[in-house]
């Protein structure tokens, strides 16, 4: 999207510009890094190609419909993450009602701006609120689990997709190239691991040293300087201490045994598994909890923060459903 923002007009590639330089001081956690890496990943899944080949599996897309305004309550825990269902929203001929984020408000209001200048069409339906919505007929909500319990409830005569709480894996056989090693950190550290497509767990073969991947991860040591992470960083290395809990300090992460998909900032938790056997994952916690899987024979390292515009959130494809009368 940067590429062909840019391309449109000196005054979308600076205002992209701008906000990477600026959005930490509204939001500490849009460091200009990681804001340059949302819009760089949107840009890359924005070829006509890919753009070509995700739409050509709807053809009902060339049909004549009637358009129905869609709710889209958006998340902002990682820069630009409404995107997604803005674009299916309004590349399906419907008008988008979204409610944005404070968190990433900014960025979502010059990224529609930008569509509006390329397609002024998409300035007649589309409107933007902090508010509650109303006047919607299908919705499209992510949240935590806490909130989903209210969209639930608040949307419950509407047809809907309700997004709750998830997580991402890795799972290493002890063949991986320190190459790949690398770039597993990408999967670990960016947005600093706040996105549900961060890797939050490791599945290590029995034997293998967790502590030895340390030495691979050593660019994101820049961590240590960003003052809310490391407040996470102590304050759950104390609270592991004073329950005598056994971890190991990394310096900048805390990697400890468990059996949890949900470590808090700063923690990333590992399980061992038998090579005879592998990983005990089943089916109902791929289907429930699990957002993607890194690894061999899973996505390739590096790229869990990297999505197709054909990896759908859940699992749901969005465009189905709002095609679906």
């Amino acid at each position: 999207m940067c590429e062909g923002a840019t391309g449109s007009g000196k005054g979308s590639g600076k205002r992209f510009n701008e906000l990477s330089a600026t959005l930490y001081l509204t939001n500490p956690w849009f460091t200009p890094e990681n804001v340059r890496r949302a819009l760089q990943a949107t840009g890359t899944a924005l070829t006509k190609e890919k753009l070509t080949r995700w739409l050509s599996a709807y053809p009902e897309l060339n049909e004549e419909s009637d358009p129905v305004t869609v709710g889209v309550v958006m998340a902002g825990n990682i820069p630009m993450a409404g995107f997604h269902d803005l674009l299916c929203v309004l590349i399906s001929g419907n008008r988008l009602l979204a409610r944005l984020s404070t968190k990433d408000e900014l960025m979502m209001r010059a990224v529609t701006a930008t569509l509006t200048e390329i397609e002024p069409a998409f300035g007649h339906v589309t409107e933007l609120t902090t508010d509650k919505l109303k006047g919607f007929g299908k919705v499209i909500a992510t949240g935590s689990n806490n909130t989903s319990r209210y969209f639930e409830y608040y949307f419950r005569n509407v047809p809907s997709i309700i997004r709750r709480n998830r997580n991402s894996i890795a799972i290493l056989d002890g063949t991986e190239s320190d190459g790949e090693l690398e770039l597993l950190g990408d999967d670990v550290f960016s947005y600093f691991g706040l996105g549900c497509r961060n890797v939050s767990k490791l599945y290590l073969p029995r034997g293998y040293d967790p502590a030895s991947l340390l030495p691979r991860w050593e660019r994101y040591e820049s961590l240590c300087s960003h003052y809310r992470y490391m407040i996470n960083f102590d304050h759950h290395k104390a609270v592991m201490m004073v329950n005598r809990e056994s971890f190991t300090d990394g310096r900048f992460i805390l990697l400890k045994e468990s059996s949890s998909f949900t470590p808090p900032m700063a923690v990333l938790h590992y399980e061992f598994y038998d090579s005879g056997t592998g990983p005990d994952i089943t089916p109902e916690m791929s289907e429930g909890m699990l957002q993607c899987m890194a690894g061999h024979g899973q996505l390739p390292f590096g790229k869990t923060q990297e999505p197709e515009l054909w990896n759908y959130a859940d699992n749901v494809d969005t465009i189905s459903f709002l095609l679906k009368k």
